[in-house]
């Protein structure tokens, strides 16, 4: 080695050694570092994948190689998921890959408010007593500080980008701080309409399957006795959209989901329930429009007309954010080429 190497003054940081385009980490503690290149050095493996390097460990050390921008990369990688660890965290190849995303986005000149000074990555998260959930993608970081700071966010892409998951872990965690008395989960029931009453079973029973992936979500950021309470005592309310009309929704997290599939006048009506301290999130996927042919989806006009309304966001995700099994972004991307969406995908609209 050529280079002089450097030890940091924190020992939550590794030391490092480097010369121009070579690099060695060095972590303290052996077991997390074991952790973090993965078994079998799966981990070093998906960084070499991905970001075109020659990472290579020896002991608690990495030897990683590449040219300049990708070594930072790798390293600014490492830096955060070792961070991680000591924190009690854990390391899976779903947090390596965000890692490496948010790492490169920084390179981009992306804008994000999650770039601090000397190259240390941070991630927006969600956290509610059961589950901390961490961006994986910079378009994800933005939409999470959306939801914090906006009253009204519309989150648009395609499936598997994590849009109906994480408002459903925002209004959770809203809920457990006590910043809202309920969660108002709503959905188009079927492809053109509510026709509910076709359907076997009371109001929840009617709505439930269409429900399902808000309930899955909830599951996860709330023990499953408590969300059962909070369904029973009202707190947690299936609100079909057909049945919205007329009220005003305030002290809420309210949540559209699929709402792509709702009318013109359908959104105009969700959207003006809007009460005071309540917050609404809408999310769908304007390449998924099941509506019948020549009917307006209410969530196209909804973007077209309410951008650049005072506090009102909308973010956009494209296939590099899905966040599902990688080939579910080849399928995605695989669609858009041979299907132009009506509103073409991206990151975080100009106001994020």
């Amino acid at each position: 080695m050529n280079g002089q190497e450097l030890v940091s003054s924190s020992s939550r940081q590794p030391r490092t050694a480097s010369d121009a385009n070579h690099f060695i980490l060095t972590f303290e503690n052996n077991r997390f570092a074991s952790e973090l290149f993965g078994q079998f050095d799966q981990n070093l493996k998906l960084l070499e994948e991905r970001l075109g390097i020659d990472a290579r460990a020896r002991g608690n050390s990495v030897i990683i190689t590449g040219d300049v921008l990708a070594t930072n990369q790798a390293r600014r990688t490492l830096d955060y998921l070792y961070d991680k660890l000591q924190k009690g965290g854990h390391v899976e190849r779903s947090d390596v890959e965000g890692a490496i995303r948010m790492a490169v986005a920084a390179d981009d000149q992306l804008t994000l408010p999650t770039m601090e000074k000397k190259a240390k990555l941070t991630m927006a998260q969600i956290s509610t007593r059961k589950k901390t959930i961490i961006a994986r993608t910079p378009t994800q970081d933005a939409y999470i500080r959306a939801m914090d700071r906006s009253e009204m966010v519309f989150g648009v892409g395609p499936a598997g980008t994590g849009k109906t998951y994480l408002a459903v872990a925002h209004a959770a965690q809203l809920l457990e701080r006590g910043a809202v008395e309920k969660i108002i989960l709503s959905r188009p029931a079927v492809e053109a309409g509510e026709r509910l009453g076709f359907l076997p079973g009371d109001m929840k029973e009617k709505v439930d399957p269409y429900l399902r992936p808000l309930y899955d979500a909830l599951y996860d950021m709330m023990p499953g006795d408590k969300v059962e309470r909070a369904i029973t005592a009202g707190v947690i309310e299936i609100a079909p959209l057909a049945f919205m009309r007329g009220r005003t929704l305030a002290n809420a997290a309210v949540i559209l989901d699929e709402a792509q599939n709702t009318t013109s006048m359908q959104m105009k009506m969700f959207l003006t329930r809007l009460g005071e301290n309540s917050r609404m999130i809408i999310t769908g996927d304007p390449s998924q429009i099941d509506l019948p042919r020549g009917v307006k989806s209410g969530l196209v006009e909804a973007l077209q007309l309410l951008n650049g309304v005072e506090g009102i966001t909308i973010v956009r995700f494209k296939d590099t954010d899905v966040v599902r099994h990688p080939l579910v972004a080849r399928i995605v991307r695989a669609y858009d080429s041979n299907y132009a969406a009506p509103v073409e995908g991206g990151e975080a609209d100009p106001q994020i």
